[in-house]
């Protein structure tokens, strides 16, 4: 039972590729029109699970799913979801075998602004024969349709290894989610009055604590925003809680320009339950509100020099 509580929170994705039903297509259905699309990047492919979806996965996640693989990708923008096929990634092993995909899904990161973390399900090898390699062969767009995924590829990490922040961004206020309470299956609890600010932590794969119960408070005080006047500021909350997926909300009762987001080793488990080692990524640059776009109902911000330029260093440390 604690390895099914374990592992629903990395079925990080569901299974959705049109709404949030999966999609079992093994080729690409999505068609390519009007202006040249950027090139967009993958930021993480994590083998989550060998073997070891439960079967009520048949039911939750997908037909088919019970006993396979699970691997959450991630990806460099939100999704077009309904351009999401099973048939438009390759998985490689080790040895050379392409793994078999039976369906992908983006359930339970459903909330807005979170439509990145897709699931993988499967058989993409084994732990003596991993996979270490997923590739788009398919045409999968960005949300304003104004990148394509086609040919982004990266390595996978291993099994054995404990899950980490991969992103980090400034959340919009219309995301905050506020006062809401959660709890049910890709729709998260969102942060209390008196935030002035949200920052969205996105892990590699589900996480919960070592008993497989949700994060909480001891969780919060873990967490650190590093903002750009030198302070290191802890969350006054901790939200997007009771849904299932790879994300944290950072409530912040803090004005300034976050830059980074760490978390100690040690604390939380993926369905594998690996722990997790000492993690950090930088706050993605383009997710912070320039000058024009500070919010009017937080006089402080009049102070505060939102800029992107003002932001050194590189998107991912």
């Amino acid at each position: 039972m604690r390895l099914i509580l374990l592992l629903f929170p990395l079925l990080l994705a569901g299974c959705a590729a049109k709404s949030t039903g999966p999609d079992h297509h093994q080729t690409d259905t999505t068609s390519v029109h009007g202006p040249a699309k950027r090139q967009g990047k993958l930021l993480s492919a994590f083998f989550g699970l060998d073997h070891a979806l439960p079967r009520g996965a048949n039911l939750r996640v997908c037909l088919g799913a019970g006993q396979e693989d699970g691997m959450p990708v991630i990806f460099g923008t939100e999704l077009q979801v309904d351009t999401l096929q099973a048939g438009d990634f390759r998985v490689m092993t080790r040895s050379g075998k392409r793994g078999k995909i039976t369906c992908v899904t983006m359930a339970p990161a459903l909330d807005p602004g979170e439509l990145r973390t897709s699931l993988l399900v499967g058989d993409f090898g084994s732990v003596q024969d991993p996979p270490v390699s997923v590739e788009v062969i398919g045409n999968i767009l960005s949300q304003d349709g104004t990148v394509n995924f086609k040919g982004a590829r990266l390595g996978v990490i291993p099994l054995e290894a404990g899950p980490t922040l991969v992103y980090a961004e400034n959340v919009p206020q219309s995301q905050w989610k506020s006062g809401q309470k959660g709890g049910t299956w890709g729709h998260g609890s969102g942060c209390p009055t008196g935030t002035r600010q949200a920052v969205r932590a996105v892990w590699a794969g589900g996480i919960k604590r070592k008993d497989g119960t949700e994060a909480g408070n001891e969780e919060r005080l873990l967490y650190k925003v590093h903002f750009a006047d030198g302070h290191d500021v802890i969350p006054f909350a901790l939200a997007d809680l009771y849904d299932g997926d790879n994300n944290h909300l950072l409530c912040l009762d803090w004005d300034g320009i976050p830059e980074r987001v760490s978390f100690p080793g040690g604390h939380l488990v993926d369905p594998n339950h690996d722990v997790n080692p000492d993690t950090a990524v930088a706050v993605d640059r383009a997710s912070l509100p320039t000058l024009t776009e500070r919010r009017p109902d937080h006089p402080r911000d009049s102070q505060t020099a939102f800029a992107r330029a003002e932001i050194p260093g590189p998107l991912f440390q």
